[in-house]
């Protein structure tokens, strides 16, 4: 019998995943809206880029994708959203030293 996953699993997968332009982690980066835990370990997450045009972007999905299967999630789903708009919170701010 397969182990079932959990939000913290994917949440510790996608805090290894860094983004290549700010060196953080796309997780305290607040670019994650939602994670979905479904039926036999599917899962779908939520995220978005620092800008529409990231052109980091397709890297970061291909990059989210294969982590969360190594790690067990089947069939991982993501979902690009732009709404809300990201915008640096104060804590991200502080962890990228622009306070």
């Amino acid at each position: 019998m397969e182990k079932k996953l959990a939000r913290k699993d994917a949440v510790s997968v996608l805090k290894k995943i860094l983004d290549p332009e700010l060196n953080l982690d796309i997780y305290n980066l607040e670019l994650i809206y939602g994670i979905e835990i479904k039926k036999g370990n599917s899962i779908l997450v939520k995220m978005t880029f620092t800008s529409p045009t990231c052109p980091y972007g397709p890297m970061l999905m291909s990059q989210v994708k294969e982590e969360l299967k190594r790690k067990g999630f089947k069939n991982p789903e993501i979902d690009i959203v732009f709404e809300p708009v990201w915008t640096p919170s104060e804590k991200v701010k502080m962890l990228l030293g622009l306070q």
